[in-house]
């Protein structure tokens, strides 16, 4: 996952980490994974990240 795009699309959303879980149904400790940790999210958790972004999951991989 392309952690930069993630941080920059949700600043320019005005969103935290809460904000974005809870708009994505996930839980801040997921959220807080992918974000701080690295962790490589699932296709499911990737698409829910990006919907909530307004994003294609495309969008948020590192290609």
């Amino acid at each position: 996952m392309n952690r930069k795009k993630l941080f920059a699309l949700m600043a320019d959303k005005g969103l935290t980490q809460a904000d974005l879980a809870d708009k994505a149904g996930l839980s801040r400790t997921a959220i807080y994974g992918v974000m701080t940790k690295g962790r490589k999210p699932t296709p499911p958790t990737l698409g829910k990240i990006a919907k909530a972004l307004g994003v294609k999951p495309s969008e948020l991989l590192d290609m």
